[in-house]
């Protein structure tokens, strides 16, 4: 499908006399120039129908992310990546091949090849994103004005471009919950309770420090890679008695989520595909595949709603049943039920104990257009 992407000259800006709570989710309405170009998603197959409007004043951002980044087509191998804003943490990703799978045991589509994270994203990696010492706004960007209501051009006050990117705002509460033994933010425990665009928005952090592009998995190569080839419940077969050792669920869990990597990998060398937490994925869900194009190339599903996304793999507090290679949820506005906010934060779901994601890199780098939009599909109207 091709899109007309939007390209705004201006902000939305709230002044201190009339100020409405977090204008940049219901802004004024804007004179909008001509779409400055058509252009094909290289990575996805996106679905006919309406769209997120990409937050479109990042571009900037995004734009001298784009200039940074190692454009050329890598060979599909296993490599080591260090983030040096995490204190030099590293992760491990592996190679994915391409191929043809049915999505949910539905629909026939097919996978251009890319790199996945071994683990879940972990708190050594996701606290340097999320606890980023800065006054910033409640859209992430840097309070300037002393508004944190309003939104602030992304580059106009560092110089530094990690600074400029949108981050989250303080936790306003411990996001580890006291869980694990009262580990805390222990460094091999996998991040959670984090919203699907604050999840997208770390990826961009990611590929902005290391010159690699990450994103978020669709839900077409999340499925490709837990099943590994395979065509059974789980990626190891059918039977239900060996999934304690391969996954944290509710029989083996002691209610808690659990170290990353500690138990068996899938045939492809990922570990806790299934169970410890649910991962996201960047669509937004529908109760089937039926409006998927057959033979289409990692289709993709996107609403400006913010409401429901698409989870998948399953938690630490789910039955066996919940944690098979097509089990899919559905993200709901009862998952910030707890945050004292008003209106409730953009960045947290502080009633997803179990909720996470790990990072793709296609191999296949696309145009600066699609980046953008593919890390500001969020963070949706309510």
């Amino acid at each position: 499908m091709r899109l007309y992407f939007p390209i705004f000259t201006a902000l939305v800006l709230s002044s201190c006399c009339d100020r409405k709570p977090y204008p940049f989710l219901d802004p004024e309405p804007l004179e909008v120039p001509e779409p400055a170009a058509k252009f094909e998603l290289k990575t996805a197959t996106l679905l006919d129908e309406a769209l997120p409007s990409g937050n479109p004043h990042f571009l900037p951002v995004t734009e001298k992310i784009y200039a940074l980044l190692n454009k050329e087509e890598a060979p599909l191998e296993a490599y080591t990546e260090t983030v040096p804003k995490a204190q030099g943490v590293a992760f491990d990703l592996v190679p994915i091949q391409g191929g043809s799978f049915k999505l949910g045991g539905e629909k026939d589509v097919k996978i251009e090849p890319f790199w996945m994270a071994k683990t879940e994203t972990t708190w050594a990696l996701y606290r340097a994103f999320m606890e980023n010492g800065k006054s910033r706004n409640k859209d992430g960007t840097l309070n300037i004005d002393g508004d944190i209501y309003s939104s602030d051009p992304p580059l106009a006050s560092s110089p530094e471009l990690l600074d400029a990117i949108s981050q989250p705002t303080p936790p306003y509460m411990p996001m580890h919950f006291d869980m694990a033994d009262s580990a805390g933010y222990g460094k091999d425990l996998p991040a959670i309770a984090m919203t699907q665009h604050a999840a997208s928005k770390f990826c961009e952090w990611l590929s902005a420090q290391t010159g690699h592009y990450y994103r978020l998995p669709t839900e077409a190569e999340w499925e490709y890679a837990c099943r590994a080839g395979t065509t059974t419940q789980f990626s190891f077969g059918d039977d239900e008695s060996q999934l304690g050792e391969y996954a944290w669920y509710f029989e083996n869990s002691d209610g808690s989520y659990q170290q990353v990597g500690q138990k068996k990998p899938n045939p492809w060398g990922l570990y806790d595909m299934h169970g410890n937490v649910c991962e996201w994925t960047l669509d937004s869900y529908r109760s089937d595949f039926s409006q998927h194009p057959a033979g289409s190339i990692n289709p993709l599903s996107l609403s400006p709603q913010r409401y429901p996304r698409v989870t998948r793999g399953g938690h630490w507090d789910q039955e066996a049943r919940e944690l098979s290679s097509s089990a899919r949820f559905a993200s709901e506005e009862s998952w910030k039920m707890t945050d004292p906010q008003q209106p409730k934060s953009i960045w947290y779901h502080t009633d997803t104990l179990w909720l996470g994601f790990r990072v793709v890199r296609p191999q296949q780098v696309p145009e600066v257009e699609e980046m953008h939009f593919l890390w500001n599909t969020g963070p949706g109207e309510l």
